[in-house]
């Protein structure tokens, strides 16, 4: 099969290759997917797991690549829940070869089916950004209506997910960006915006959540902004300082196939909507790769055919 490999993680992007690679092993409770949208993560090719096992053995060449939709053609031994044939989208484990691959092994429990309606390209641009939105939000921060969250970075993967889903329940909803995000941003729910380049953060006042994808300063700052009982919730970096009154929670995302369904539940039903920028083909990968930061939206592989 064709993927997209790295070999040498000190020279990043540029060590991608396109090459042949043997077709994957169905493992226990495993499936294999036929790859046809794939989403990436600009600084995986950073992270301890894209290049050794949960054992610390070196896995090169390693595959790339975390999010997926796809068709499952084959089932491990004992795996249950998903049939030959079916349509699913979610999210590789970490350690894992990757989704920038005609083929990929998934745990079956990190995937959810995915409606006929719901094109594979807009599926692939959900998993990452929208489990870490969902989790942020609810699973860490507990928001509910009537709650004020900050929510940074608002017109990206995550933010502009988070946006939507915080508006749905009923919280009033601050977006934080570039100048050239405020009209994205308040299109997507958002009732106020900060210019994080122009404008000062202490306008915001207190808020009950601040959703943090940023870090470095903005992280340090917003921890004035959490009112008694509030929660700071990041991404980047467990926070060296804490709301005075409040908790801070740092994380990692999780799959979750109930949590996806809901996402996917919303997707068909247009309470929910992706950003997907760019879509190539698996060819194009290392100059995607390249050039994410030019492109608004989230890039997505386009692997096989999209039916």
């Amino acid at each position: 099969m064709r993927a997209i490999t790295a070999t040498d993680r000190n020279v990043g992007v540029s060590g991608l290759t396109l090459t042949d690679m043997p077709y994957p092993h169905a493992a226990e409770n495993d499936v294999i997917v036929r790859v046809h949208a794939a989403g990436f993560t600009p600084g995986e090719l950073d992270w301890p797991a894209t290049w050794s096992d949960r054992g610390g053995r070196d896995r090169t060449p390693t595959i790339p690549g975390h999010e997926l939709s796809g068709v499952v053609v084959e089932l491990g031994y004992g795996t249950t829940g998903l049939t030959v044939g079916q349509r699913v989208f979610g999210l590789t484990d970490w350690a894992r070869n990757g989704s920038l691959a005609e083929y990929t092994a998934v745990e079956a429990r990190n995937l959810a089916p995915l409606a006929a309606d719901i094109d594979h390209t807009v599926a692939a641009a959900l998993p990452i950004s929208g489990l870490t939105a969902w989790q942020g939000l609810f699973d860490h921060a507990h928001l509910t209506t009537g709650q004020t969250v900050l929510i940074h970075g608002a017109a990206g993967g995550v933010g502009s997910i988070a946006v939507q889903l915080a508006r749905e329940v009923g919280a009033h909803v601050i977006g934080t960006g570039r100048a050239d995000d405020r009209e994205v941003a308040l299109a997507l729910g958002a009732q106020d915006f900060v210019d994080l380049a122009a404008d000062d953060l202490r306008q915001v006042g207190e808020v009950d959540v601040v959703l943090d994808v940023i870090g470095g300063d903005i992280l340090a700052r917003s921890t004035e902004l959490v009112r008694a009982g509030g929660t700071l919730v990041t991404i980047t970096m467990p926070p060296a300082v804490r709301p005075r009154d409040g908790r801070a929670v740092f994380f990692v995302v999780e799959p979750d196939r109930v949590q996806l369904a809901e996402l996917a539940q919303r997707l068909r039903t247009g309470r929910l909507k992706p950003i997907v920028g760019a879509v190539r083909p698996l060819s194009e990968t290392v100059a995607a790769f390249a050039r994410h930061r030019r492109t608004p939206g989230k890039t997505i592989i386009q692997v096989a055919d999209n039916t």
